[in-house]
């Protein structure tokens, strides 16, 4: 595979540089990315060894039995925790050694160490011609994204060993000279973990048969020596675990994103579960080698090796989080033919191998199913459906490029200050924004929680001594109307209702409607408007960090009366079910309040009536009055989260200057692609 013409960089890439002043901001980009890199490496490595004894490390440590390391005198898998192969334990037994005798430091430089090769070796590997960016940035991203990479912190954690397998098979497709050579890295690589034999019949009908015959035999000879060596082991292995199924856990732990695993959670048990696993595995092997086979012979080697890597994933008995990193190669992929559709499958996957599960979906208990597989999704994916564009299409190269809107100039001089967040046209790809706000809303709501240290009683004295404050403030200024108010509602029946389902429901319903009208009619306007909100937002998690305050209806002793979410014991550190849910001392500014003004003020800036326009801006005044009603918030909450919301629109209009000109949004992209089409 690894030839001059497709993945050979030429010896000026690596040191390609540009001059004059853009060539000095692309090496001040090289070297933060780099920076990135490094601080990313010493943090994995001060969170493994900065965690006591017993806490990290756990699978390396239990192989460090009481009868030395690996338990030499005794079975390999006295240690449930030990997954790997006997040949893989007879290549352990010395480097977990030296392990027992510096655990933590050696072992974990070591396999940062690993990582870095490996993302080197897969830069190389890239397709041929790459672009000055792409030749400057390439090595620093891929090293800073398999240090995020959930696989990457797991084996870190872990102390695996899942890195050296994956390496192996990039040494020996890309960075080795001579088939022979090759193969006995990939041999190697499946003599310990057995599924990666999966890369010899792509080296085979990719017109490399002595590396895929070496291949075999080198996993061969490796798998004999351990019998020999370990004939109990060997036959534990491979006899009564069936190629390892009932190691390292239960086969139907979401830690295990294969097929079987999921077959497995979603109830199905025995033979029948057996051979449909079989059946899938078979067809997804098969037609996973053959689109391998295609991108190789195509150009695209790496892609290649990684649609085989994701087969090997969904294919095998169990593919644990340590050993899931060749969805991450999958982001080299490229789908879409508009250049605003290239980024869904990268960011896809960024996300779905580097955050956990539950922030991709919402806890519905209906889309467990799809969040308790999302990297098997993701593997089969690349491994069997995405559309992977060929190096002769046109748009590989060239995509059907974004419109942009012309620069409304500016009142003041050095607005914008990011020139290059220009105007688009287009409406943006929803599935990515819709990713990205379910994303972002999970981190939102993280960070909410950790302002008062992870619970509602962690902030609480404090958070109360501020809402003292708040109410001695609006006491100054004559505006403690919030007990008067609250009393008042309270006894009256349709109107507290009216207050409390006001407060429930339009505080997501009324934003996600502005934006989805935005997002079909105007799209210029919705990247404006989603730009001001997420600002607001940001701003708003500021205030929630420095100063949590407590709301009235969490006030002991004022007789506020919680209107929605009922009567609270303050003998209970968490007054209720309810307020254990998220952070109730989020309240200043009042994102309630600051939403429903971003509403208003966005209706009022693009609805073409003034019937419209009126009606947008009574939405924050029904907001003002139903926070203030149920006992939620205060006055001076609204007033910062009025602030926010200006502070939001200020900083969207320093960043990317005035909005732009409401235009039509035409068909023009058809045409591109039509034009394109023919000219294929």
């Amino acid at each position: 595979m690894a030839n001059a013409e497709h993945s050979g960089r030429p010896a000026e890439a690596f040191g390609a540089t540009a001059v004059g002043p853009a060539g000095t901001r692309l090496r001040a980009a090289r070297l933060g990315l780099w920076t990135i890199a490094l601080v990313l490496a010493v943090r994995q490595m001060a969170v493994v060894v900065g965690s006591p004894r017993g806490e990290r490390l756990t699978d390396l440590e239990t192989w460090v039995g009481p009868e030395g390391v690996l338990h030499v005198e005794g079975s390999l898998y006295d240690s449930t925790r030990f997954t790997g192969t006997p040949f893989g334990g007879l290549v352990l037994k010395p480097l977990t050694r030296a392990a027992e005798e510096a655990l933590g430091w050696g072992w974990t430089f070591g396999t940062l160490l690993l990582v870095v090769a490996l993302g080197l070796v897969a830069v190389r590997a890239l397709p041929q011609p790459a672009g000055r960016r792409t030749s400057l940035f390439a090595a620093p991203v891929a090293i800073c994204l398999l240090m995020l990479s959930l696989p990457v912190r797991n084996t870190l954690w872990l102390g695996q060993t899942s890195i050296i397998p994956v390496l192996l098979v990039l040494l020996g497709c890309f960075a080795i000279r001579g088939e022979r050579a090759g193969g006995v890295l990939i041999g190697l690589a499946a003599a310990l973990q057995p599924i990666l034999l999966l890369f010899a019949p792509l080296l085979w009908f990719t017109e490399r048969r002595r590396a895929a015959a070496t291949a075999g035999a080198t996993f061969g000879a490796a798998t004999v020596l351990a019998w020999a060596a370990m004939p109990d082991d060997s036959h534990t292995y491979w006899v009564h675990h069936l190629a390892g199924v009932g190691l390292g856990g239960k086969a139907d732990a979401l830690a295990n994103q294969s097929l079987h695993g999921a077959l497995l959670r979603l109830g199905l048990s025995g033979p029948l579960e057996i051979a449909l696993f079989l059946t899938l595995g078979a067809a997804v092997a098969v037609l996973g080698l053959r689109r391998a086979v295609r991108y190789a012979r195509d150009g695209q080697l790496l892609l290649a090796v990684a649609i085989t890597g994701c087969t090997a994933v969904v294919v095998a008995p169990t593919a644990w989080q340590h050993q899931l990193l060749w969805v991450l190669l999958a982001v080299v992929g490229r789908v879409g033919k508009r250049a605003s559709d290239r980024f869904v499958w990268p960011v896809a996957v960024v996300l779905v191998m580097t955050l956990p599960a539950k922030m991709m979906l919402p806890n519905m208990a209906s889309l467990y199913p799809l969040r308790d597989n999302m990297v098997l999704l993701a593997a089969l994916a690349a491994a069997a459906f995405l559309p992977f564009l060929s190096r002769t299409s046109p748009y590989y190269q060239e995509p059907v490029p974004t419109r942009y809107a012309p620069q409304v100039p500016a009142r003041f001089r050095h607005v914008p200050l990011l020139p290059f967040l220009r105007r688009v046209l287009s409406r943006p790809n929803l599935l990515l924004e819709l990713l990205l706000i379910r994303v972002t809303y999970a981190a939102y709501q993280q960070v909410r929680l950790a302002a008062t240290g992870g619970t509602n009683e962690g902030g609480r004295a404090r958070a109360e001594e501020h809402g003292e404050q708040i109410l001695s403030l609006e006491r100054f200024l004559r505006l403690d109307i919030e007990h008067a108010v609250n009393h008042a509602v309270a006894g009256v029946g349709w109107l507290r209702e009216f207050f409390d389902f006001y407060y429930t429901s339009f505080h997501f319903a009324v934003p996600l409607t502005v934006l989805a009208v935005l997002y079909w009619r105007r799209p210029v306007d919705y990247r404006w408007a989603r730009s001001t909100l997420g600002l607001t937002t940001l701003l708003a998690l500021v205030g929630f960090w420095l100063y949590p305050l407590a709301p009235p209806r969490l006030m002991p002793g004022l007789g506020v009366i919680d209107t929605v979410h009922g009567v609270q014991d303050f003998s209970q550190p968490d007054y209720g079910t309810l307020t254990a849910l998220t952070n109730q001392y989020a309240a200043m500014p009042s994102l309630h309040f600051g939403w429903s003004l971003w509403c208003g003020l966005v209706i009022a800036i693009v609805a073409p009536r003034a019937w419209m326009r009126a009606l947008g801006l009574l939405h924050p005044l029904f907001t003002a009055s139903a926070i203030v009603a149920t006992g939620n918030h205060w006055i001076l909450d609204a007033v910062g989260g009025a602030a926010v919301v200006l502070a939001g629109f200020g900083l969207a209009y320093v960043f990317q200057g005035p909005r732009a000109k409401a235009v039509a949004v035409v068909a023009t992209e058809e045409r591109h692609l039509v034009k394109g089409t023919a000219a294929s």
